[in-house]
């Protein structure tokens, strides 16, 4: 017999390690490392640590951009940062990240390694270190950096919200499921909205906003997250099916997504990124 009493917190919280979920194995209450474990260090000034998930590939599209525009300097490293197994936990990218999620960047080029870790960080201090996709007017600036920010503060609903409840959760939660649906679907108005009347998020100029929101958001849209295009009614969102299809259609954003990638096909995936010809014989459909 299911007990469907409702849930009352308790006066103190305490961690239930068993407590389910697709995360549970990972998932704790406090930071530092787990175990010991140094990062490797490949051959360019910038090494990056990450996974190909929608805040890994915002990284691999600009660095990949980058290269495309001629920037021999963005020549990068990409290793694998399994988080399914607990990578992120190792003392030596702790050291990096200290918040022990992925992406996290270390700038080599310097006299000292430089570290970078938030996603939304490292695409500004690569923007800035080049000189590309990032307005330098300051009305085109400001405009790049509030949709970049605006992808920082808004997609949390969209992964650790929606995309908790409805794919990841041991139990479907109605509340739940209808709260952060209806905010995601709140947001791709927003863009929708904002794409009706511009190319790309910041105006004409494509930028580092269109990089941090495309993984996410492009990705719902394209049928790529949660299994949720039809129970979000996608479709409906017509400017930024356009906006999405507009930068899948670039080259690097194809060899971006598919740096430390995982799952699909072995075909589509570069798992280590060191040298251009690691896309040898790799497609993206």
């Amino acid at each position: 017999m299911t007990d469907s009493s409702p849930y009352v917190p308790p006066k103190v919280w305490t961690w239930d390690k068993d407590n389910g979920g697709a995360f549970a194995n990972i998932n704790r209450p406090i930071a530092g490392p787990t175990h010991d474990k140094e990062l490797p260090v490949g051959k360019h000034p910038l090494q990056l640590y990450s996974l190909g998930t929608p805040n890994g590939v915002k990284v691999t599209i600009l660095l990949e951009e980058l290269l495309a525009l001629g920037h021999t300097g963005a020549e990068y490293d990409a290793w694998l940062i399994n988080i399914r197994d607990g990578d992120q936990f190792g003392s030596g990218f702790v050291d990096v990240n200290p918040n022990s999620k992925i992406p996290a960047l270390l700038d080599r080029s310097g006299p000292e390694p430089l570290r970078v870790f938030e996603s939304g960080s490292i695409l500004l201090y690569l923007a800035e270190k080049f000189g590309a996709f990032l307005p330098k007017d300051i009305a085109g600036r400001t405009e790049t950096l509030n949709w970049l920010f605006w992808q920082m503060g808004s997609a949390p609903y969209l992964g650790g919200g929606f995309g908790h409840f409805y794919a990841y959760a041991p139990t479907k939660i109605e509340y739940a499921i209808d709260r952060f649906a209806m905010e995601v679907k709140r947001e791709l108005d927003v863009l929708d909205r904002r794409l009706a009347d511009n190319e790309y998020l910041a105006g004409s100029e494509y930028t580092i906003a269109d990089m941090a929101v495309f993984p996410w958001y492009g990705g719902l849209v394209k049928g790529w997250a949660y299994g949720a295009a039809e129970f979000l009614s996608v479709h409906e969102y017509q400017h930024v099916q356009r906006w999405a299809n507009q930068l899948y259609a670039r080259p690097a954003v194809k060899r971006g997504r598919m740096v430390n990638k995982v799952t699909g096909e072995p075909a589509e995936q570069v798992r280590e990124r060191h040298d251009a010809s690691d896309f040898d014989g790799k497609t993206l459909a």
